[in-house]
């Protein structure tokens, strides 16, 4: 994971394929307990805290993240939980973006 650590997100607008499953899979191997999903066009993760403090302390560090990578993730909060998505929209599934920002999310977390 600490490979994708030190990258930074490339703006991406599209006009480029996204990764193909095999990228994908080779990717993921560097984030333990995240899982691709929805045909490999994105990459999932479910976080489960005490309570509701520090549910939101952990998204407001994701909101900070994505804001400094430009790079923005669908989230599903709930009182003790939250479900990170990452997908690239431009490219209808996933880009290298994807994979750094999951692996900086893992990281706020200490794993």
């Amino acid at each position: 994971m600490s490979e994708l650590l030190q990258k930074k997100c490339l703006a991406c607008e599209g006009g480029i394929p996204a990764l193909s499953p095999e990228q994908a899979q080779d990717l993921l191997k560097q984030l333990p307990h995240w899982e691709l999903k929805e045909e490999n066009r994105a990459l999932l993760r479910h976080f489960q805290f005490k309570n509701f403090y520090r549910t939101m302390a952990f998204v407001n560090a994701i909101a900070w993240l994505a804001h400094q990578e430009n790079h923005h993730p669908d989230l599903e909060v709930g009182y003790n939980y939250c479900r990170v998505r990452y997908s690239t929209h431009a490219l209808n599934g996933l880009s290298e973006n994807d994979f750094i920002c999951a692996a900086k999310v893992s990281a706020l977390l200490a794993e």
